[in-house]
């Protein structure tokens, strides 16, 4: 058993916790607070439920801001990424909302003339700033000192401090003993307001408020204010921290104890002296970083665009999935998606560290359907080929590129962007040869046939061409015969014999292996005889219209154990898997290979990817 008061009494109910706001709906419902002419002293437990709403709310935005990496990249102050084992300590930051709600009902049930508060009172709003300086502050300081020391530490605040790379939620995860602590000093103020006769509602939420705005930012991973505003009035740089203070405090732990104001360290020396130092080298963005590695993303759909850190990174950390508050969303994401593709700008989504070397995630804000747009085609390109002089100019070492930014009706396997600029330093990689080597692999040793569809597009081929060799006989779907022959005639004479063109899904009919590179109808799936494996490289993904076969998913490999900072899974995949794409352009970075992999895969390089890959610590997914 645990210290007293360390852990949440409802840790266990997961997202069942939510119920216990139940008994606080029904009063509010149950109350006459939505009657027309009614009092404050029946809308009390009506204006609470609101008031902790916008605190989540609050908490909720700022994380958002931090990654939105497009926007906070260069003011970053950890380097590090926010992984999976921080987002699932984190997970239930918010039990303090509950715990303060309850006290904040208590509270008003308790006492039955707060009910009937005037909505503004200014005077009060001077008692609770003069409280707040005199007595919050100093108290928050020393109580926080204490929670440095000893058995206080170990047993209650390590907890918040093991997280290193802080974000808002961040602010909400602690132990339930320090969010009393801390609700008593965010309540002197209001009390001492109160007790003089000058509270109101206006100030308990506005000050309530504040005070959750304050801690939020105080913990976000990105500087917000400009090192130009202390040099301006340096006596501001004692009444208000920054992030950037804070954060020297949480990898430090032995300065910048203060709640809000560094006057107290200040006073109490307990301020690092090089705290405006990084504050004004962050804000200048020196904290940036060049990465060696960009994937250059595209959005599948509507709903998965939502599937973002920026959003809300704990859907994010799961595989994509259909959840009810995307029907809500999709409108919203619908229209920032329009105003991305006017803005015409590749955003930056995500990153992580590999053997110490930095990866990151860049997205084209163009969705799946948008792809197969004859007008849209151009602006495309000029999206992908912008992306891919940023990166150049940059310093990146190599640009993969995902699915449908590399179609090879859009601009030919990314061969396109290198023909028009033959100078390029950035390696342009479709990663098909990866590709090509994971679905191989998947294939049992002893399949003597199977059956392809998408049979002469560039994967269907070099698949094709690579099967052939091992004497597999390949039936390969197509109504063009010129195209079949031009790749049976790839193959060496003697394996010309296993590859056969036919027309028709009813000539598959016995054939168990089937390597689907063009979506399925259920109709055409219905030919695939029973026990049937769908090995697939088409983009969006079949749906599983057939119980009695089984289907894989989009080639992809794990990434090695070492790799951090990874905190959001990439689209429909598991944690620390990516496209087989995305890790053919990292094995392209990690083996230092200098030319561009575009167009037409080497059959040739399909095994020497694959046994890199594997060299490197990716594992098939």
């Amino acid at each position: 058993m645990g210290a007293p008061l360390s852990r949440w009494p409802w840790e266990n109910l997961g997202a069942y916790k939510y119920l216990l706001y139940g008994p606080l709906i029904a009063k509010a419902i149950a109350s006459k607070a939505f009657d027309e002419g009614s009092s404050s002293s029946d809308q009390w437990c009506f204006y609470i439920l609101i008031l902790f709403a916008l605190r989540g709310f609050i908490y909720t935005i700022l994380c958002s801001l931090s990654n939105m990496l497009f926007l906070t990249r260069r003011r970053r102050i950890f380097k590090d990424g926010i992984d999976f084992a921080q987002i699932d300590k984190e997970w239930d930051w918010d039990n303090f909302l509950i715990l303060q709600c309850y006290i904040g009902a208590l509270v008003f049930y308790g006492f039955p003339s707060l009910r009937d508060l005037p909505m503004w009172e200014l005077t009060g709003a001077g008692i609770a700033l003069l409280l707040h300086v005199a007595v919050s502050e100093p108290l928050f300081y020393w109580v926080h000192r204490a929670f440095h020391r000893g058995q206080l530490f170990s047993l209650y605040h390590s907890i918040h401090h093991s997280s290193r790379v802080t974000q808002s939620f961040t602010a909400g995860f602690a132990t339930p003993l320090e969010h009393l602590i801390l609700s008593m000093v965010m309540g002197i103020p209001l009390l001492g307001a109160c007790l003089t006769g000058f509270g109101s509602f206006g100030l308990l939420s506005g000050y309530v408020l504040l005070f959750d705005l304050l801690r939020a930012v105080g913990h976000c991973n990105f500087e917000v204010f400009p090192h130009q505003l202390f040099e301006a009035i340096p006596a501001l740089k004692y009444l208000i921290y920054t992030p950037t203070y804070h954060s020297i405090h949480h990898t430090q732990k032995k300065s910048n104890f203060c709640l809000f104001m560094p006057l107290f360290d200040l006073l109490w020396g307990t301020l690092d002296d090089k705290s405006w130092e990084l504050h004004k080298e962050i804000t200048a963005g020196k904290n940036d970083e060049v990465p060696g590695f960009v994937f250059l993303a595209h959005v599948v759909d509507i709903a998965s665009s939502m599937h973002v850190p920026f959003v809300y990174r704990t859907f994010a950390t799961l595989p994509f999935s259909a959840k009810p508050f995307i029907l809500v969303g999709w409108p919203i994401a619908f229209v920032i998606l329009l105003l991305m593709w006017v803005w015409s700008k590749t955003f930056f989504l995500s990153f992580y560290n590999l053997r110490g070397r930095l990866f990151q995630t860049w997205v084209v804000p163009r969705c799946g359907f948008q792809y197969f747009l004859p007008f849209a085609k151009d602006g495309i390109n000029n999206q992908i080929e912008l992306a891919i002089l940023r990166a150049d100019k940059m310093g990146v070492k190599v640009l993969s590129l995902a699915a449908l930014n590399k179609n090879e009706a859009l601009n030919g396997g990314g061969t396109l962007f290198v023909k028009k600029h033959p100078n390029l330093k950035v390696r342009v990689v479709h990663g098909n040869t990866l590709t090509a080597a994971v679905i191989i692999n998947e294939i049992p040793k002893d399949v003597k046939e199977v059956f392809l569809t998408g049979a002469t597009s560039k994967l269907g081929r070099a698949i094709a061409l690579y099967l052939c060799r091992k004497q597999i006989r390949v039936l390969m779907l197509t109504l063009s015969t010129e195209r079949f022959q031009n790749i049976q005639k790839e193959a060496d004479p003697e394996f010309q014999q296993y590859l056969v063109q036919i027309t028709k899904y009813r000539a598959a009919q016995n054939c168990k292996t089937w390597i689907v590179g063009k979506w399925l109808t259920p109709r055409e799936q219905s030919w695939a005889p029973s026990g049937t494996h769908f090995h697939q490289f088409v983009v969006p993904p079949i749906i599983n219209f057939r119980r009695d076969c089984t289907y894989g998913k989009l080639a992809a490999m794990k990434l090695p154990k070492d790799v951090e900072g990874l905190g959001s899974c990439e689209y429909t995949l598991g944690r620390g898997v990516v496209h087989a794409c995305h890790a053919g352009g990292a094995v392209h970075f990690l083996e230092g290979w200098t030319h561009h992999e575009v167009g037409a895969i080497d059959v040739d390089r399909i095994d020497v990817v694959w046994e890199a890959a594997l060299k490197h610590g990716l594992t098939p997914a």
